[in-house]
């Protein structure tokens, strides 16, 4: 199915009926639900992605995602994040994405996998995901990005957002903190 999927850019199309890969502990698919289906509680373990991208000096490129977002809006979270249609790879999957959401290009090596489950009080849906981590280097800021995805854009080091992250952790997605850490250690 490489290549042959329908992406968010087609305004007709509700990113909630598209596909998700289900996988098992060990990160191994084992079937097909819509996406909207998937993070209906008590969720269902599927694929995902987390994108951060990194400029020179070592600050990491943050998203407030959209108020209109199911899952966690308005909150502060990684680069760009998505899932990957059953049977594509994920760096293909997260460059789309993040040409998608963001309107930037960035090389992306995948750095490792993520494993988290987290509620969202306020919609009531549930991420349980098998999230790869995938970093880029990006300079500058983007100028164009989809506002029915991302509601602000901002830079900011590392350890300050641990500390933000830590003071407030209502105000960023519950994946945020896992996805930096396994970036970190691997830059």
């Amino acid at each position: 199915m490489t290549g042959t999927h329908t992406t968010s850019s087609d305004p007709t199309v509700d990113r909630e009926s598209l596909p998700v890969e289900l996988v098992d502990e060990q990160g191994r698919a084992t079937g097909v639900l819509p996406v909207a289906d998937a993070h209906m509680a008590p969720g269902r373990l599927h694929r995902a992605f987390s994108v951060l991208l990194f400029a020179p000096d070592g600050r990491v490129l943050l998203q407030q995602r959209a108020a209109v977002k199911t899952r966690f809006p308005l909150r502060w979270s990684n680069t760009c994040c998505g899932h990957p249609a059953p049977g594509q790879s994920v760096t293909e999957a997260a460059l789309a994405r993040l040409g998608e959401e963001l309107r930037v290009r960035a090389e992306l090596r995948e750095v490792g996998v993520y494993r988290y489950r987290a509620a969202d009080p306020a919609t009531g849906r549930v991420e349980d995901e098998w999230d790869h981590v995938l970093i880029g280097d990006f300079d500058g800021l983007p100028d164009d990005a989809d506002p029915a995805e991302v509601a602000a854009t901002r830079w900011l080091d590392p350890d300050h957002l641990d500390a933000d992250i830590a003071a407030a952790p209502e105000d960023f997605t519950p994946w945020l903190h896992g996805v930096l850490t396994t970036a970190r250690a691997a830059r």
